[in-house]
């Protein structure tokens, strides 16, 4: 298959074994948009258990709130709100996000897919490991019941 063929030459040219060390640390936060504050806390503390950790005022927007989640390992999902910006419903387009993947356990995994259904968020269960769903603003989001390192059975890190 050209597609696989594809790959097998981008792996060969570009995945080196003897790699060096990344220049970063790692993901301080990544950066979402909310269209409401409450409603995304009561979703990603309460339903996802991610504790909220900080509000803080946007210094890039007037009366825009900065708010941040404890994804473990260190990691941080963040959010902006935009009020008075109208922006419009989550859109998949080059140069934007399409999911972020979050690492749990896999008793956690079990734990918080019935808590999904408990709340009636929708969601594909992929390969018994993975839950695809999206937050109350649309954006993707995945949990995935691997090491961190790892995707279905690869060592990708």
């Amino acid at each position: 298959m050209a597609t696989e063929a594809e790959r097998a030459r981008l792996r060969a040219d570009h995945v080196h074994a003897d790699r060096r060390a990344s220049s970063a640390r790692g993901i301080h936060h990544a950066a979402l948009l909310s269209s409401d504050v409450e409603r995304t806390i009561a979703f990603y503390q309460d339903v996802l258990e991610f504790p909220l950790t900080e509000v803080i005022e946007n210094r890039d927007y007037p009366d825009s709130t900065h708010f941040f989640f404890d994804v473990g390992n260190g990691n941080l999902l963040a959010f902006f709100d935009f009020p008075g910006l109208d922006l419009g419903a989550y859109a998949e387009v080059l140069g934007g996000l399409h999911h972020v993947a979050i690492s749990v356990t896999a008793e956690k995994w079990v734990h918080l897919r019935s808590k999904l259904s408990e709340a009636a968020v929708p969601y594909q269960e992929e390969s018994g490991t993975s839950i695809y769903f999206r937050d109350p603003d649309g954006a993707r989001l995945e949990l995935l019941a691997e090491p961190l390192g790892e995707m279905y059975g690869n060592r990708v890190l």
